[in-house]
């Protein structure tokens, strides 16, 4: 639930402070027992009680949905609009524990632009920042539902792949890979990526953490590298 709705709805309980602390201080000060108080004044009450929720209510509803979206730029890449680092270890743990209660294999794909420094050197940054937006596109154009595409760092993207065994992994991987082979041509920059594939499968009784996991697909992602490039490796 967002927090938009949850502090709307903190905002609306808050209200009822308002009237109720007005019974006390009014018996307080001499005015006719609470219930008599509400029985004579009612309208008045109701008054208070309605304008005080919708003013508070919607004032947590501002503050909520300011905050989701701090909390949306906090976990979003600048450039390519996609998850950032911490958004995707946040993600992969929790489906990591998910996968360990429900016993379904969690696949992560780690992916590194292939010559980006050449690119970046021969042609200039603004030139560079495109191949990476054309990678994060391809990688948004791919993904499944349940998918969760990330900027990794620098040159590197990576894709979260909960209830995903290795085999079907490596289909993902193959079908991003051509996709971007695909849409060379014209003036575009030539863009081949290399990955690597690490699974997680409860079944075959593997006991690794979220960091474990990256680093098995961050090797297999450089063993694809220093075998050409271009290449799918799994761990």
């Amino acid at each position: 639930m967002s927090r938009a709705l949850v502090y709307a709805a903190a905002g609306v309980v808050l209200s009822l402070g308002e009237p109720i602390g007005l019974l006390f201080v009014r018996e307080i000060y001499g005015a006719p027992p609470i219930p008599t108080e509400l029985l004579l004044e009612r309208v008045t009450y109701i008054y208070i009680s309605v304008t005080s929720a919708i003013l508070l209510g919607a004032l947590g509803y501002l503050i909520g949905r300011q905050a989701d979206r701090l909390e949306a730029l906090a976990e979003t890449d600048a450039l390519t609009g996609l998850a950032n680092r911490r958004a995707l270890r946040r993600r992969l743990t929790d489906d990591l524990h998910r996968a360990r209660r429900y016993g379904s294999p969690v696949s992560l794909l780690v992916v590194d632009v292939d010559g980006l420094k050449r690119i970046n050197d021969e042609r200039g940054h603004a030139a560079g920042d495109r191949v990476i937006r054309r990678v994060a596109d391809a990688i948004t154009a791919t993904l499944r539902e349940a998918d969760l595409g990330a900027r990794w760092g620098g040159d590197e993207f990576a894709v979260l792949m909960p209830d995903t065994p290795g085999e079907a992994a490596r289909h993902s991987a193959e079908r991003l890979a051509l996709h971007l082979r695909w849409r060379r041509g014209g003036d575009a920059e030539p863009v081949s990526v290399s990955i690597g594939i690490a699974t997680f499968d409860p079944a075959q009784g593997m006991r690794v953490d979220a960091e474990e996991l990256a680093h098995l697909a961050d090797e297999a992602m450089y063993s694809a590298k220093r075998a050409g490039r271009d290449r799918i490796h799994a761990a």
